[in-house]
């Protein structure tokens, strides 16, 4: 029989009431910890790389931030990473099986027979997430950390936007903006309607993606809302140039969290990496 330890709360590090959330994606990454003691945002930061990098670059600039941050010599009572990338693709429960998750994937994405590959569950809304970790990644956390949890961006987002969305007859799109890195999500009564993420280098891209994607589900430009957020301003020229195709355009401000920051930025905040917690 094993016993279950109890423990005075006194005799708790607080280390143990701070939970770290770790989103990466080849195109940058970003760390924010939570005090669940003070309901507080007590550290945070977000890189952006000037260029893509592969996975084992992308380890070398985590290892550097996390010990910038002494991260890597603190305990959590819970870690949890957020894969970025587009190598993903939402199935409806009623048709997963765990045993073919590479059939899933290869229609969508170019994988390798030796790729590690995972599924997140979306309970509430009987769908299923399977996409590529980022193995390496996952490995160095767990040499850090130990147990930890780890989920796609994309399961976080979808789940946040539909968690908080309407029951809206008419679809909503929303668009994620975060470094070269779209991720469009179009639901229409709490029902999503499609999620797919592109890389873009240039504005031109940028719509194109975007056209491309309401086109498809037959969504018309002069009356389909279009929320942006992330990191996207009114003044930026993605804006701009989506707003001369797009008539019902805004910046979508999400109430990610009630969580006060303290001493930290809230441009560090991410809405998938705060959403994960």
């Amino acid at each position: 029989m094993t016993k279950k330890k109890i423990f005075k709360t006194d005799d708790i590090p607080l280390e143990k009431f701070n939970k770290l959330s770790i989103q990466v994606s080849l195109n940058g990454l970003s760390f924010c910890v939570l005090d669940t003691i003070s309901n507080t945002i007590t550290n945070s930061e977000r890189q952006v790389f000037d260029k893509i990098l592969n996975p084992f670059e992308l380890q070398n600039n985590l290892r550097t931030l996390l010990e910038k941050h002494q991260i890597h010599k603190t305990s959590f009572s819970e870690v949890i990473v957020v894969h970025s990338n587009g190598l993903f693709s939402f199935v409806p429960k009623s048709l997963f099986d765990e045993n073919e998750l590479a059939n899933y994937l290869k229609l969508n994405a170019k994988i390798l027979a030796n790729d590690h590959l995972a599924y997140d569950a979306l309970e509430n809304y009987d769908m299923v997430n399977v996409y590529v970790p980022f193995v390496n990644i996952n490995n160095y956390i767990f040499e850090l950390f130990g147990e930890f949890e780890y989920k796609h961006n994309g399961t976080v987002l979808v789940e946040a936007l539909l968690n908080n969305s309407g029951a809206n007859k008419e679809p909503i799109c929303y668009v994620h903006v975060d470094g070269q890195q779209m991720s469009i999500t179009v639901i229409s009564q709490k029902k999503l309607q499609l999620h797919n993420s592109f890389t873009f280098t240039s504005k031109e891209d940028f719509i194109y993606y975007l056209l491309f994607t309401m086109e498809q589900l037959n969504l018309e430009t002069e009356t389909t809302k279009l929320k942006l957020f992330g990191s996207i301003e009114e003044d930026d020229e993605i804006y701009k140039l989506c707003y001369s195709y797009i008539k019902d355009i805004t910046i979508f401000i999400p109430s990610i969290t009630s969580y006060p920051m303290a001493d930290t930025d809230k441009n560090n905040i991410d809405f998938t990496l705060i959403s994960a917690l």
